[in-house]
């Protein structure tokens, strides 16, 4: 299925980086907060400003980045989980 986001929407991938401490203790998944970071899958066109011209998203397919911890929505598509957020609400990209 190809998704195409409206205005300034990101459809992301989360993805956690570790999942046990650094004494070796397992976390699990019910005890983890919200992913942060994740791989962008599809950006919209961007955002239009008041004079109705378009601004283009600094980010990318395939960029990995850094986000708030409570702003995105959760979507399931095909058995896949997926977050939607605002570029607004990415803080960077992880270079």
């Amino acid at each position: 299925m190809n998704i195409k986001p409206l205005s300034d929407h990101i459809f992301v991938e989360a993805f956690s980086e570790e999942k046990t401490t650094k004494g070796g203790i397992f976390i699990p998944e019910t005890a983890e907060e919200k992913p942060v970071m994740g791989k962008i899958i599809a950006v919209g066109p961007g955002k239009t400003n008041d004079e109705g011209k378009l601004i283009p998203l600094n980010v990318k397919v395939g960029d990995k980045i850094l986000f708030t911890k409570y702003s995105p929505n959760d979507i399931k598509i095909d058995d896949k989980e997926y977050l939607v957020i605002r570029e607004d609400d990415v803080l960077a990209i992880i270079e």
